[in-house]
């Protein structure tokens, strides 16, 4: 996809295809047979719909740190570098009104657009206007209708929220999946603690997507996680834990549509383990403090695992020319055909969150919160 120098990490700029990473790129999918068989049943209309989610939600950080930039918003959490670990995981529920439920961080906006709440909503959330499904009061963003629980600014907290949804589906013998994601920092926080224990012992229909992005907030992973890493969870806490390439939305997408089939059987809850980096700061103000107290090695090896190069390199040379329900399929240039799709699927994209972030420029001017409204919220939820 086109890169954005005044937006995109350094890294990704300049970003080309290492030969070496997209080679372990291809040989993870085929590590574990059972994902092996979920990634070669996928069809052109799956495959391409996980690259619009990478893409747009890569769209929608720019859109963002433009705005930061021009002086809109003073910041925003963005979710560069870990778009895999969101889109593979809501690609494997049912995304429709009544089907599953997911709460994702600020970090994970990429889920509520593939929810179906509109690209517009989510940066009428960050402007604070009255249209906003958060009627301006702040962009903790959710939409009960879509099936997206709001996040709660104690990163973790909402993971005992999830338990509650998905209790309700036991309950009621609902075929319903609840999803949730924590970062490698709340996993100390003891909510989370008490709330994968209670999924266990209940036995519910929840799946805990670890996500490890390696810092929280200011704090390296070795300065607050004695382990290199979760693998040990799943075992603690008595269900099944899937460790996945967190960069590799083929990877992540299978292990959640394991884990999902694991909840639907009664099998659940289940663990998702993703190791990834956060290519930025905590938010858009401090991303020279990071660079700073990060190795700069760190961010040279991880930003060329950028998902949506390595996803789109993996889809020009699948060997095969994608093609579209409804369409046709060339006999050559197969590479050149599919980077051309790709494209095209880029420019969609590309026109949806220009034509979203003009629409809530206007809502920013016309929608403006009534005064009052703010302690109407506090009070009433």
């Amino acid at each position: 996809m086109k890169r954005y120098p005044a937006y995109d990490p350094p890294e990704y700029v300049d970003w080309e295809p290492d030969a070496r990473l997209l080679d372990s790129f291809r040989a993870v999918l085929s590590e574990v047979p059972a994902r092996a068989s979920i990634v070669d049943d996928l069809d052109d209309d799956a495959l391409l719909g996980l690259y619009r989610g990478l893409v747009r939600f890569r769209l929608h950080d720019v859109a963002l740190k433009r705005w930061v930039k021009r002086g809109v918003i003073s910041k925003a959490w963005l979710g560069t570098g870990e778009e895999a670990v969101t889109v593979g995981v809501v690609h494997a529920l049912r995304r429709h009104p009544g089907g599953d439920v997911v709460a994702p961080m600020i970090r994970n906006a990429g889920a509520c657009a593939e929810m179906g709440i509109p690209m517009a909503d989510l940066l009428r959330s960050y402007l604070g206007t009255a249209d906003a499904p958060t009627r301006g009061r702040d962009l903790h963003l959710g939409d009960f209708e879509r099936g997206v629980v709001a996040p709660i600014s104690m990163v973790g907290a909402v993971s005992t929220v999830v338990n509650g949804y998905a209790l309700a589906f036991k309950r009621r013998s609902e075929d319903r999946v609840a999803v949730t994601w924590i970062g490698d920092g709340s996993t100390k926080s003891g909510e989370v603690h008490e709330a994968l224990n209670f999924a266990a012992v209940q036995r519910l229909p929840v799946i805990f997507v670890i996500q490890n992005n390696q810092v929280a907030l200011g704090t390296r992973l070795p300065q607050h996680h004695r382990s290199s890493d979760f693998s040990g969870w799943g075992a603690a806490y008595g269900m099944p834990a899937h460790p996945v390439d967190g960069n590799n939305v083929l990877d992540v997408h299978a292990a959640a549509v394991e884990a999902v089939g694991e909840c639907r059987a009664g099998r659940g809850p289940a663990m998702i383990l993703a190791e990834t980096f956060r290519m930025g700061g905590h938010a858009t103000h401090d991303e020279r403090e990071a660079r700073q107290m990060m190795d700069p090695d760190l961010f040279q090896d991880w930003g060329r695992r950028d998902p949506v190069g390595q996803y789109e390199e993996y889809l020009a040379h699948l060997g095969r020319a994608l093609a579209p329900s409804g369409s046709d399929r060339p006999t050559a240039d197969l590479v050149e055909w599919n980077r051309s799709l790709m494209r095209s699927v880029e420019e969609e994209a590309l026109q949806e969150v220009n034509a979203a972030e003009q629409e809530a420029l206007q809502s920013r001017d016309l929608s403006v919160p009534e005064p009052g409204l703010h302690e109407e919220l506090h009070c009433y939820g």
